[in-house]
C-alpha cells in the first residue's frame, strides 16, 4: 500500500493569534521570524500552496533596532515614475515618522512576492506603542529566539 503525502487545505487550517514585543529585537531577525509564522513554515502541516500561517501582532515597533552602524547608513526611497521623482528617507526619519511602516517594510522583503503572499501578508498587524485592539483574540505571547 503506497502512503500518499497529505497536503493542508485552505478551510482545515487552524489559524491562531500571536503577539511579538519588538522592544529591543534586532529589525531582521525579527522579520525573519514574523515571516516564517506568517507563511506557517513552524506548523507540520506546512504547505507550500496554501495559506497556513497565523495572525502576527507586533507591539512596540518604535522601539527596534538596527546592529552596528546600520542605522546611520540604512535609507529607504521610492520613485513616483517621473524626473526627479526619486525620493530618499533615512532609517532615523522613517522610525520617527512611521516606525510601522519600517517593520512591514522588512518582513515584506521575505514574503514571496505572489497572490499568496499578498495574502500571507496581510495577517499581520504592527503597532508602534504596546496597545493593540486585538485583545479579544486572545493572542498567545511568544519571545523571539536571540
Amino acid at each position: 500500500m503506497k502512503k500518499s503525502t497529505q497536503y493542508a487545505k485552505p478551510g482545515e487550517v487552524e489559524r491562531k493569534w500571536v503577539l511579538i514585543d519588538a522592544e529591543g529585537a534586532i529589525l531582521g531577525r525579527l522579520a525573519t521570524q514574523v515571516a516564517m509564522i506568517l507563511r506557517g513554515k513552524n506548523k507540520p502541516q506546512y504547505t507550500p500552496h496554501t495559506d497556513t500561517g497565523d495572525f502576527v501582532v507586533i507591539v512596540n515597533a518604535d522601539k527596534v533596532q538596527l546592529s552596528g552602524m546600520k542605522s546611520a547608513a540604512k535609507s529607504y526611497w521610492r520613485y513616483s515614475g517621473w524626473l526627479g521623482g526619486l525620493k530618499f528617507e533615512s532609517f532615523e526619519d522613517a522610525m520617527a515618522r512611521h516606525p510601522e511602516r519600517v517593520v512591514e517594510h522588512a518582513v515584506r522583503g521575505m514574503i514571496p512576492n505572489t497572490t499568496l503572499g499578498r495574502q500571507q501578508l496581510k495577517k499581520l498587524k504592527v503597532y508602534a506603542g504596546p496597545e493593540h485592539p486585538h485583545e479579544a483574540q486572545n493572542p498567545t505571547k511568544i519571545e523571539l529566539e536571540a
